[in-house]
């Protein structure tokens, strides 16, 4: 199974695991899926960080490498399914995250309800 997974999903897995289902977690530590992490991700990190909304103090890519996550950078292609997705999510990080979703046909996994709203496999 490819998972991709949410930036709050990265987040919790360094710092709060407890508030990931243990299926959730299962599916993210078995050998057999690739789990994802996309530099839509980390630029939204940087700019929260940039805002002082979030301190992030620690290399977000050097986590994700150690975590096993493959990074993934957000495509042209990708970025072409933005001008007919609906607007039921107005975060432009949350949209591309699906645009990447839908276009690689990944599972998303987040624990954000609107995405359900969204043609994409959500977990």
């Amino acid at each position: 199974m490819n998972i991709l997974i949410d930036t709050h999903i990265y987040l919790w897995l360094l710092s709060m695991p407890d508030k990931i289902s243990s299926k959730r977690l299962d599916l993210l530590e078995h050998y057999s899926n690739n789990v994802y992490f996309s530099s839509v991700s980390i630029a939204e990190l940087m700019i929260k960080s940039s805002i002082d909304k979030i301190k992030i103090d620690f290399d977000p890519i050097l986590h994700a490498k150690k975590a096993g996550f493959e990074l993934i950078d957000f495509t042209p292609s990708e970025a072409l399914l933005l001008k007919n997705l609906p607007f039921f999510h107005k975060d432009p990080f949350d949209r591309m995250l699906i645009c990447q979703s839908i276009y690689n046909n990944y599972y998303l996994m987040s624990d954000d309800i609107k995405f359900r709203d969204y043609d994409c496999k959500f977990i």
